[in-house]
C-alpha cells in the first residue's frame, strides 16, 4: 500500500493506534577526516517524581523516581512508520469472500444468448444518463450503456433504458425511475438490471413505491456493484471534506441547480443504518447480484480508492467492495475488472491493446449484459 493511502487511511483508525510522531532527538557521534569535533556526551538527570496524597500535610517526597521504562518497539523509526502487514488485525473473512470466481466467462460473445420473456429495464449509477449530447445533433451522442442496448437490439432482446437525476437522493431518483418504467412499459412485467447506485434507486421503487399492477410489475432485479452496505470512499470524501466546508459546498452545488442528495447516502453508516433497515426485500421478486474485484494500474483513477478499500473492506473494483455488492443469489465475482469497465467504458489504450492482440482480453462488458439477459431467460424471467 503506498504511503499515500495510509496517510489517508490513518484518520479512519480508532483512537490510539499508530500515529506519525517526530522521533525524538538522537546524539550522532560524527567521525571525519575533517576538523570537526563530536558533540560531547548529554547527561540524563532522572526528573524527581512527586508523590501525591490525599493528605494536604504530606510531605511530598524528594527521592527520585524510577527509571523510565524503556518503549517495546522493535527499531526506532517505529513510532513513525506504520506497522507491518503482518501486525494488523486481520479483516473479517466476510469482506475476502469472493463466491464464485468469474474470470474470463465473459471475455468472448457466444453463438447463442436466450431471450427474457419480459423486458430488460436498464437503470444507471450516480452520474450517470441515458444519451448526453455535448454539441445537440451535430456531434453523436454519449451513452452510458455504450455498446450494450445495440447489442440486445441484435440478439432479439426488449431493452428500456432510464434517465434519473444524475446526483438526486435515492428517493428522487427512484421516483423518477417509477415514472420512466410507468411510461415506457405500462402494463408489463419487468427485469430490472442496475449497475452501481442504480441498484439501490430500484431497491426503494420495489420496497416503497410499490407501484400498482395495473403500471408494471417488477420481476426481478439484478445489481452489478451496487453499494449495499455503502463504500468507504464516500466515508473517506466526506470525512476530508469536513463538517464545515461540507454545507459551503452544498450551498454552492444548489446554486449552480446541482442536487447534491445522493453523495451522503452513499456512506457505510447511512446505507447500513438507516435506507438498508426500511428497504426489504419483496418476497415476489428475485434478486441476484454480482460484484467485481480489479487491482487498478499504476496512473488509474481508483488507484488511491481501492487501496484504501482494501483495507477497509477487502477486495473491490475501485469504487464498491465485493462485500457491499452482495445481494440476494450472489452470482459471483468479476475478476480483473474495474467499476467503469462494468458498463464498457474501458481504457482506450487498453482496448486497442487487446484488439492489437497486445494482451489477452478477459471481460467484455457487453458480453457480459448479454450473459445476463441468458442467465434471467434460464430462470424463467
Amino acid at each position: 500500500m503506498s504511503w499515500r493511502a495510509l496517510r489517508l487511511h490513518a484518520s479512519l483508525r480508532p483512537a490510539g493506534s499508530w500515529s506519525c510522531r517526530p522521533r525524538p532527538y538522537q546524539a550522532v557521534s560524527y567521525t571525519s577526516r575533517t576538523n570537526i569535533q563530536p558533540r560531547p556526551p548529554t547527561i540524563r538527570i532522572n526528573r524527581l517524581t512527586r508523590h501525591h496524597s490525599n493528605d494536604a500535610n504530606t510531605p511530598r517526597s524528594l527521592e527520585p523516581g524510577p527509571a523510565r521504562p524503556s518503549p517495546n518497539t522493535k527499531s526506532s523509526n517505529s513510532d513513525c512508520h506504520p506497522p507491518s502487514r503482518d501486525e494488523e488485525k486481520p479483516i473479517d473473512a466476510r469482506f475476502t469472500d469472493l463466491g464464485r470466481l468469474i474470470a474470463d466467462d465473459y471475455a468472448h460473445f457466444r453463438e447463442n444468448y436466450s431471450t427474457p420473456k419480459h423486458p430488460i429495464v436498464l437503470a444507471h449509477g450516480l452520474m450517470g444518463f441515458d444519451e448526453w449530447r455535448l454539441a445537440g445533433k451535430y456531434l453523436p451522442g454519449i451513452h452510458y450503456w455504450r455498446g450494450i442496448t445495440e447489442a440486445f437490439a441484435r440478439n432479439g432482446i426488449e431493452c428500456i433504458t432510464t434517465a434519473v437525476p444524475r446526483t438526486g437522493s435515492i428517493e428522487e431518483r427512484a421516483a423518477v425511475l417509477c415514472a420512466e418504467i410507468t411510461k415506457k412499459a405500462r402494463g408489463r412485467h419487468v427485469n430490472i438490471v442496475a449497475h452501481s447506485m442504480g441498484g439501490l434507486d430500484a431497491r426503494y421503487l420495489i420496497s416503497r413505491i410499490c407501484p400498482p399492477e395495473s403500471d408494471f410489475v417488477v420481476r426481478s432485479l439484478t445489481t452489478v456493484a451496487t453499494p449495499h452496505r455503502g463504500s468507504s470512499t464516500a466515508d473517506m470524501v466526506l470525512r476530508d471534506i469536513g463538517p464545515d466546508l461540507l454545507p459551503r459546498i452544498y450551498w454552492t452545488l444548489e446554486r449552480l441547480k446541482i442536487n447534491a442528495g445522493a453523495f451522503s447516502q452513499l456512506t457505510t453508516e447511512y446505507v447500513t443504518k438507516k435506507f438498508n433497515p426500511v428497504t426489504p426485500n419483496d418476497p415476489s421478486v428475485r434478486y441476484f447480484s454480482y460484484g467485481a474485484s480489479a487491482t487498478p494500474h499504476l496512473f488509474s483513477v481508483f488507484r488511491l480508492s481501492h487501496e484504501l478499500m482494501m483495507v477497509l473492506e477487502g477486495p473491490n473494483d475501485g469504487l464498491v467492495s465485493v462485500y457491499s455488492s452482495k445481494w440476494g443469489q450472489y452470482m459471483g465475482t468479476l475478476m480483473g475488472v474495474t467499476h467503469l469497465d462494468l458498463i464498457n467504458w474501458t481504457n482506450r489504450i487498453k482496448r486497442l491493446a487487446a484488439g492489437l492482440g497486445l494482451v489477452e482480453q478477459k471481460f467484455n462488458a457487453v458480453a457480459f449484459y448479454l450473459g445476463v439477459a441468458d442467465m434471467l431467460a434460464k430462470e424463467g424471467l
